[in-house]
């Protein structure tokens, strides 16, 4: 009897002891803290220790400037402003010819023609100046060609002539040729003058045909487009031989109305005088 409950307490024990362990293992698992972060390296081991960032490799290297290419230099002063002669002269003829001098040529190298070499070096990646150099004169001259006598004169370039219409050699005529842009006023087939002439648009052509003038009007303005027509000879409808500043200022770069602009201010004005009216207008191509 005292041994059965010797060993009854035996067992009850040792069923105790593994309960107890198994408790103690459970509720040491939930309630494990987080393993501790490691310690923040102080100063010196963060200088000691490398680096984890990648190093930058050739192709993050900043590449070198590209070296400024270097001004053009300018060659000894050939002639430039205060000079006169004919190099000048020749070299004003030249530079009208492509259109960087715009006015009368004169032989002298003053502020005009010193903006004019300026501009010319300046487009043509040469030291800008302001003087003629060697460079400049060669490139200029490989440009253009040998000035004519009436480029270095001022002279007015020949008015083209052209073939008479056979209405135009009886009588008072104004003779005017849509081939070579020039009126001519005849008397009994004699030219006694030449001008050159520009017509109207395609939109609005100048009508051809023989016609004659039925009026005249010295201060005229048009009361269509209200722009100044002096001098007008009028011959068909509204549309007349008269001066035109317009044709003056842009020569053929533009066109009339329709009707015969003359560009020449002293010619109109002695053929208005000369012509009456009853005169005959002829227009054709030559």
């Amino acid at each position: 009897m005292v041994r059965s409950e010797a060993m009854k307490m035996v067992k009850r024990g040792m069923i105790a002891g593994a309960l107890a362990a198994l408790l103690a293992t459970t509720f040491a698992a939930c309630a494990a803290e987080p393993a501790a972060a490691p310690p923040e390296p102080t100063a010196s081991q963060a200088a000691a220790s490398p680096s984890t960032s990648p190093s930058p490799s050739a192709s993050t290297t900043p590449s070198e400037k590209p070296k400024p290419k270097p001004s053009p230099t300018s060659g000894p002063r050939l002639f430039g402003k205060g000079d006169s002669g004919d190099d000048v002269r020749d070299l004003q003829a030249r530079l009208k010819q492509i259109g960087w001098f715009n006015a009368g040529v004169t032989g002298f190298y003053g502020n005009v023609t010193t903006e004019a070499v300026s501009g010319f070096q300046a487009k043509r990646g040469i030291a800008v100046t302001g003087f003629v150099d060697q460079t400049t004169l060669d490139r200029l001259h490989a440009m253009t060609r040998e000035p004519t006598e009436a480029e270095l004169t001022n002279a007015p370039p020949p008015i083209p002539s052209g073939k008479l219409d056979p209405r135009c050699l009886t009588g008072r005529v104004m003779c005017i040729d849509k081939t070579t842009s020039v009126l001519r006023w005849v008397i009994d087939g004699t030219v006694r003058m030449s001008v050159e002439v520009r017509f109207g648009s395609q939109e609005l052509p100048t009508r051809e045909g023989q016609f004659s003038v039925f009026a005249k009007s010295r201060d005229h303005v048009s009361t269509i487009y209200h722009t100044s027509m002096p001098f007008a000879m009028f011959f068909s409808g509204g549309q007349a031989v008269h001066y035109s500043p317009d044709f003056a200022a842009n020569g053929y770069n533009g066109a009339s109305h329709g009707c015969v602009n003359v560009r020449d201010y002293a010619a109109i004005t002695s053929l208005y005088d000369q012509v009456a009216i009853g005169d005959g207008v002829v227009i054709y191509w030559s």
